[in-house]
């Protein structure tokens, strides 16, 4: 699962970037650089999410992947000092750890799914909890076309994965038409293009408010799980997205309650 995106995004932009007339960097360094980005945004969430998923629901893992802007606050707090972290964007993530839980229905408990598939989950959401400032601060000074960032992150998320695919990857079952297009979907769109952008929001805002963005993925997995999987609703889930919402609105500063700071 973690190989087949990766590979799929990489050969998207691989030829995206041919199109474009653009080239892979050719020092080491910044290979070695974009290697550790891909381990944390690709290798190691890739596998644990696609692991964890083998047991927990959907909007279970939307809403732990929500939890990304936390732990890029928490990481930014105790390592990367660099960016100014503002009154309403500590606010806003509150609000939207408020959303988060009241999606949950936290005082239900974890119901069915197994503790050590929400820590992978929790693992997995740390990793990026790194990258964001990690990419701030060692990418972005780069200066790189942030299609060439993104397509080698990828690459080397690739040939990362590579080994382990080959070791344990493949399967003797034929998989369905409908597997074949999400995959295609998740690799050319979800782990292809969305880099692009990723690195884009990075270089224009900021990690904090980059992060901000999978504030959105629980109200993603709660309408996909009703339609597509028929997983139940329950007023806890439209109730929490709508303040999800207002949370990322809080950090993104398009509502401002606090002025001067």
């Amino acid at each position: 699962m973690a190989f087949g995106r990766c590979a799929l995004g990489a050969f998207t932009l691989f030829i995206f970037l041919k199109m474009r007339k653009l080239n892979l960097p050719t020092n080491p360094r910044i290979w070695l650089k974009l290697w550790i980005v891909s381990l944390l945004l690709n290798s190691i969430p890739g596998v644990l999410f696609a692991k964890a998923q083998t047991e927990v629901t959907s909007i279970l893992a939307g809403i732990i992947n929500a939890t990304t802007p936390l732990m890029t606050l928490l990481v930014m707090l105790l390592i990367f000092r660099e960016e100014k972290i503002s009154r309403n964007q500590i606010f806003g993530l509150f609000i939207g750890a408020l959303g988060i839980l009241t999606v949950f229905g936290v005082w239900n408990g974890l119901g069915e799914n197994p503790l050590w598939a929400v820590l992978m989950l929790l693992g997995a959401v740390f990793c990026y909890g790194i990258s964001f400032p990690y990419s701030k601060r060692n990418i972005m000074p780069l200066q790189l076309p942030v299609e060439v960032l993104a397509a080698t992150q990828l690459l080397m998320a690739s040939l990362t994965l590579l080994p382990f695919y080959l070791f344990d990857g493949i399967r003797n079952e034929n998989a369905g038409l409908v597997p074949i297009i999400s995959m295609l979907a998740l690799g050319i769109f979800g782990s292809g293009f969305a880099y692009i952008w990723n690195f884009q929001i990075i270089k224009s805002a900021g990690s904090v408010i980059a992060s901000t963005v999978t504030y959105i993925t629980p109200v993603v997995a709660v309408i996909m799980g009703l339609i597509f999987l028929g997983e139940p609703l329950t007023w806890n889930e439209p109730v929490g997205g709508v303040i999800v919402l207002l949370g990322a609105a809080i950090s993104q500063n398009r509502l401002v309650l606090f002025r001067n700071v």
